[in-house]
C-alpha cells in the first residue's frame, strides 16, 4: 500500500509539475496521438508495483535486514523503465524525456526511504518479539551457543531462539542466555510442538548424518515450518556467498575477497573526490577550531602520532590535538592507576585528566578527528576502514588481526558506528575483520550515513 501511495505522489507530482494537468501524448503511430499522460502515469504506477512484486522486494526472507530488498527495489525499477523506453521507441511515442528523467530517480529515493522508515519500525517490533520466526537449534552444545548468542545479538535479523536440542541425553536443561534444552536429536518434532517453534536450524553437521537431517525436514508442517542450515564459517558478508546445488548437494560457495582491481580504484577515487570537497566546505570550521585550541592552551594546533597503515606501514596520522603536550608522558601512570581503563588492548579513560576543556568538546563531536581528511586525500588513509593501529598495540595482536592492514585504516568503520569505546576488544577486533572480510563501496556508503547518526548520538565518545 505505502509502495502505491509513494509511486501515486512521485509520478502524478512529476507530470503536474513538468507537464501539466492533463497533456496529451504526442506519435507517430496512428492511435497512440492524443492519449492523455494520467494514463499513462496509472499504467506507470501498476506495471511499477507489479514490477516490486514481481521482483520479490516484499517477501517475509527479504525485508527488514540486509542489502536484497533495496537492490532488487532499484533493480525492479530500472528494469521497468527499460523496458518502457524500449516499447516507446518501437511505438514511436515521443515521451517527455523530463517526465522520465525525473519520475525514475524520484522514485526510486521515495520508494528506498519509504522502505527504510519501515525497516525501522520491524526492528523495533522485532525486539520486542513480534514479526520474528520461533527458532529451535539443533547441534552440538557449543554451536547452539554460539549461533544463539549471535541471534540474540541481533534481533532485527527475526529469528527468536525458543529452545534448543543436542545430541547428549545428559545435557544440561538450559545452556546461557537462558535457552532451555528441550530434547536430543530424536525429539525435534516434539520439542517444535513444546515451545511452539516453526523455524528449526540446524548449527553443526558433526553429530547429525544426512540421513538425520533429511528425516527433520520430512517431519516439518510444509509451507508453516521452515529448516536453515547454518555453516561453520561466520562474518561472511552476503554478496559473497553463492549456492549451487550439485547432484543433490546444497554446495555453498563462499568468494575469498580481493584488494585489487576497479573496485579498488573506485575506492581511491571516492576518498579523493570526497575528501577533498570536504575539505574546502569544511574549511571555516577547521580554521574555527584551529583558533579555538591555539588559544586555549599551549601546544601545537595538531597532534601527529605515528599509526599502521596498508600492509603495515607506518604514516604520521593528524587529529587537532585535544590534550595537554605531555598527554603520551602521562599514559603509563595512568595505565596503572586504571586497571580497567579501555577494553583490553586500546586504552579509553572515560575521564581522562590529560583531555583539555576545548579537547572535550571536540571530542563529543569527533571534530578533533577533521585533519585526517588530509590523510585520506594523501593516501595513507580511507574514509571507511579499520581503525588505525598504534605500535604498541600491535605487538599485543594475535596473528588473526594483522589481515586488517590488508585495506588502508579509516576515519570511520564499523567500530566507529557500533559503540566505538563502549565495545569490549574482542567486538572491536571481530567488526574490523568482518569489514576487511567483506568490505563493498556500497558498505562504506551505508557507514558513511550511520556514522552521521553515530555522532550526533555521542554514544562511547570520550
Amino acid at each position: 500500500m505505502t509502495d502505491t501511495v509513494a509511486l501515486v505522489w512521485v509520478v502524478f507530482g512529476v507530470q503536474i509539475l513538468w507537464l501539466g494537468i492533463d497533456p496529451q501524448l504526442e506519435s507517430r503511430t496512428p492511435g497512440l496521438s492524443g492519449i492523455s499522460y494520467s494514463c499513462i502515469s496509472i499504467l506507470v504506477v501498476v506495471l511499477w508495483v507489479a514490477s516490486l512484486g514481481f521482483s520479490d522486494t516484499r517477501t517475509a526472507r527479504t525485508i527488514g535486514t540486509g542489502s536484497a530488498e533495496y537492490t532488487r527495489t532499484v533493480n525492479a525499477s530500472l528494469r521497468l523503465f527499460g523496458l518502457l523506453a524500449i516499447v516507446a521507441f518501437l511505438l514511436h511515442a515521443d515521451l517527455a524525456r523530463g517526465y522520465v528523467l525525473i519520475a525514475l530517480p524520484l522514485g526510486m529515493l521515495v520508494l528506498l526511504a519509504e522502505r527504510w522508515m519501515w525497516r525501522q519500525w520491524l526492528h523495533m517490533k522485532r525486539s520486542q518479539g513480534e514479526y520474528s520466526s520461533r527458532v529451535l537449534l539443533v547441534g552440538s552444545a557449543s554451536s547452539v551457543a554460539q549461533t544463539a548468542a549471535e541471534l540474540m545479538r541481533q534481533t532485527h535479523s527475526g529469528y527468536r531462539v525458543v529452545g534448543a536440542c543436542l545430541p547428549d541425553r545428559r545435557a544440561p536443561r538450559e545452556l546461557a542466555a537462558n535457552l532451555p534444552v528441550v530434547g536430543n536429536l530424536d525429539d525435534v518434532s516434539a520439542a517444535m510442538a513444546q515451545v511452539d517453534a516453526d523455524t528449526v536450524i540446524i548449527t553443526s553437521s558433526d553429530d547429525l548424518p544426512n540421513d538425520k537431517v533429511r528425516r527433520i525436514s520430512w517431519g516439518l508442517v510444509p509451507g508453516k515450518q521452515h529448516l536453515v542450515v547454518a555453516p561453520s564459517i561466520i562474518d561472511v558478508g552476503g554478496p559473497r556467498i553463492h549456492t549451487r546445488p550439485v547432484a543433490g548437494l546444497p554446495l555453498i560457495h563462499v568468494e575469498t575477497p580481493t584488494y585489487e582491481g576497479g573496485k579498488l580504484v573506485a575506492k581511491r577515487a571516492f576518498d579523493l573526490v570526497v575528501g577533498s570537497l570536504l575539505i574546502v566546505l569544511l574549511s571555516p570550521v577547521l580554521l574555527v577550531i584551529a583558533l579555538a585550541v591555539a588559544t586555549s592552551s599551549s601546544g601545537p594546533v595538531l597532534f601527529r602520532q605515528k599509526r599502521i597503515g596498508l600492509n603495515g606501514r607506518l604514516f604520521n596520522m593528524l587529529k587537532f590535538r585535544s590534550m595537554v603536550v605531555d598527554a603520551e608522558a602521562r599514559l603509563v601512570e595512568l595505565h596503572a592507576a586504571q586497571r580497567d581503563a579501555g577494553n583490553g588492548v586500546l586504552f579509553k579513560m572515560q575521564d581522562d585528566p590529560r583531555v583539555t576543556r576545548v579537547g572535550r568538546v571536540l571530542r563529543r563531536y569527533s571534530l578533533d578527528e577533521l585533519p585526517q581528511l588530509f590523510n585520506v586525500v594523501l593516501g595513507t588513509m580511507s574514509l571507511v576502514g579499520p581503525r588505525p593501529s598504534l605500535e604498541r598495540e600491535r605487538d599485543q595482536y594475535e596473528e588473526d588481526m594483522y589481515r586488517r592492514f590488508l585495506v588502508k585504516p579509516g576515519i570511520t568503520g564499523l567500530w566507529q558506528v557500533s559503540g566505538r569505546s563502549n565495545l569490549t576488544w574482542e567486538e572491536s577486533v571481530r567488526l574490523d575483520l568482518y569489514y576487511v572480510e567483506n568490505w563493498s563501496m556500497t558498505g562504506d556508503l551505508s557507514i558513511l550515513w550511520r556514522t552521521a547518526r553515530a555522532v550526533l548520538d555521542r554514544e562511547g565518545a570520550y
